[in-house]
């Protein structure tokens, strides 16, 4: 709906989908969708939980979180003016509201997005903020109800937002394991990083009327492919048609659903007390007790690799993403060739394709057999088109998935090599599933019970670098770059020119020095001379030797144990964490 005064003050509204002239308090009788046309206007937050949930039952959770400007990002507007013109225009907090309700009687937590604030973009404080409510509902043994609206990751906040993906996909994780239902609404739109994880790794997946969901949206795919889009693409008929919800609800219907749904799974579980909850500074201790084993790297200084703080010269980030993506630095299966022994490649996602940009199979590692999983690219240009620039498809993801979770069952320790641009924008692909592969992908790895080492060799781009990198440890060649988008994107979109690129690498923090100050980079692997292309076999001899370094250790933690502290690794991204941040100031 469409009007110049603001919502509270109009007496009419147009339909964005018909063009009637609507009277505003017949239109809100009707939960804001078009009487003419059935046309779903967006919903603010606080009208979405009026909607949903039992008059008096409302119980708001805490939102005010620390200031957080971990990148000190400014394009043609300093992060924190944005941030208080979204709070100024909202009259929320953050981008999300999260609360205890009852539906239909029903107690259940609930986090709901709001697109009006900066895009409903996921960051630090977002990620913190849904994963408190997660664990709210885990103490209280309770349903988790999520209603999703969001553009994406929140490129203000770099790789630091793109950890929200992980961060928010193991808390859902816990209450899967912990028998406890787990619902995420889509609404319009839902795309990105929010898309490729929680948004599509719940139990149950529903969808408005008119919603849009996708890994990647019209415009990206229309640029990328250069294709027209099918009729009703990404809509939430497109989403059912291919598989991808449960069910589409109308606006109307919506609660009657949820209760409906919430009152069958109320019936099958047997009563159990309530767990004595305990606020999240408690639960943070307690997880830093338990993680005494495995250190907060950014808490130690900068040190990486023996040699990575040798070489005097400090690269532009723009220089940097560059040297990344220039076709002669050794691909995965360079490096199957010259860090690892006796690779036998395993094909196929068993359900009907084999993606060649995702290569993964047995290896040897100082005698030790792995499970070796990486974005392959190529050389030439032939290479690369064979490869997909390294993209994987939803068969790629889900190739990678099968694998982990077969090393899972073998015992074996698995070693991720990263270098990709992202996953696959194709049409094709989100027609198969893209966000949900990549949202399985990263709540599998939480709770993956064998050794995870993640290596970013070449490009680390948004979610489908993250989809093979939710590991105990990440590591990361020096010239490497590890992003929430791509430089070009981010200019696109914030400045907005493309031209700009150069000034949003920089902003991005995508470096791996940058990575490590932050936190999402455990060690930094130094390159010889200039880079890892001009001297391959040293690079490789120095990749082996950091990943023995780091591989052993983690060979002697118990299954438990291990994923305790991944899911640690994780958590410690949340806001409180970032908003002290210093090592970039």
């Amino acid at each position: 709906m469409t009007a110049t005064a603001p919502r509270e003050e109009q007496l009419w509204s147009r339909c964005a989908g018909c063009a009637s002239l609507l009277y505003r308090k017949r239109l809100r009788r009707n939960l804001d969708v078009c009487p003419e046309c059935g046309e779903h206007a967006r919903l603010g937050a606080p009208e979405r939980l009026r909607q949903l949930v039992d008059p008096g039952s409302l119980r708001l959770l805490p939102d005010r979180l620390p200031e957080a400007d971990p990148l000190d990002f400014v394009d043609v507007l300093p992060y924190p003016h944005r941030l208080t013109g979204a709070r100024a225009s909202t009259g929320l907090a953050e981008g999300v509201v999260c609360a205890t309700a009852t539906i239909g009687g029903h107690p259940v937590a609930l986090a709901v997005m709001d697109f009006r604030f900066l895009g409903g973009s996921l960051g630090c404080a977002v990620g913190e903020l849904i994963t408190r409510t997660a664990e709210r509902a885990l103490d209280d043994r309770t349903p988790l109800v999520l209603i999703t609206a969001s553009g994406g990751a929140r490129m203000q906040e770099g790789a630091l937002s793109l950890m929200q993906m992980a961060t928010v996909s193991q808390a859902i994780a816990a209450l899967r394991e912990a028998g406890l239902l787990t619902v995420s609404v889509l609404t319009d739109p839902t795309y990105g990083g929010v898309a490729a994880s929680f948004a599509t790794n719940t139990d149950l997946v529903l969808a408005e009327s008119g919603a849009r969901m996708g890994f990647a949206g019209p415009r990206v795919i229309r640029q990328i492919t250069g294709r027209a889009l099918p009729e009703g693409f990404q809509t939430a008929d497109f989403l059912l048609r291919h598989g991808q919800v449960d069910m589409v609800v109308q606006r109307r219907s919506l609660r009657g659903r949820l209760m409906a749904l919430l009152a069958a799974t109320r019936a099958g579980r047997p009563a159990r007390p309530p767990v004595p909850r305990q606020e999240p500074a408690s639960r943070r201790e307690r997880l830093a007790d338990d993680g005494a084993a495995l250190a907060d790297p950014a808490a130690e200084g900068d040190a990486g690799t023996p040699g990575a703080e040798d070489n005097p010269a400090v690269r532009d980030a723009w220089d940097t993403v560059r040297m990344a993506r220039h076709p002669g630095r050794p691909t995965t299966l360079d490096y199957l060739d010259s860090v690892f022994d006796g690779f036998v490649e395993l094909h196929g996602d068993r359900l009907g394709a084999d993606c060649p940009a995702i290569v993964g199979g047995v290896a040897r590692l100082a005698g030790r057999h792995v499970m070796v999983i990486g974005h392959q690219k190529g050389h030439t240009t032939a290479e690369l088109v064979a490869r997909n620039f390294g993209m994987a498809s939803p068969a790629g993801h889900r190739k990678a998935l099968r694998l982990m979770r077969l090393a899972a069952r073998l015992g074996l320790p698995v070693v991720t090599l990263v270098d990709t641009p992202g996953a696959d924008p194709g049409v094709s692909a989100e027609e198969q599933g893209q966000a949900a592969a990549i949202a399985e992908n990263i709540l599998t790895l939480t709770v993956l019970p064998t050794p995870v080492l993640a290596v970013i060799t070449g490009e680390g781009g948004s979610g489908g670098a993250l989809a093979l990198a939710v590991a105990d440890r990440v590591l990361m060649l020096e010239n490497a770059v590890y992003s929430v988008i791509s430089p070009e994107g981010c200019a696109a979109i914030l400045w907005p020119d493309r031209s700009a690129a150069p000034q949003a690498a920089r902003a991005l923090r995508l470096t791996a020095p940058d990575l490590r100050r932050l936190g999402v980079v455990d060690e930094v692997v130094s390159e010889p001379s200039s880079a890892a292309h001009d001297d391959p076999a040293e690079t490789a001899h120095r990749l082996r030797a950091a990943l023995l370094a780091n591989l052993l250790p983690l060979l002697d933690v118990p299954p438990a144990m291990l994923v305790r502290l991944r899911r640690q690794r994780f958590r410690r991204f949340g806001a409180n964490r970032v908003g002290t941040r210093a090592g970039l100031r």
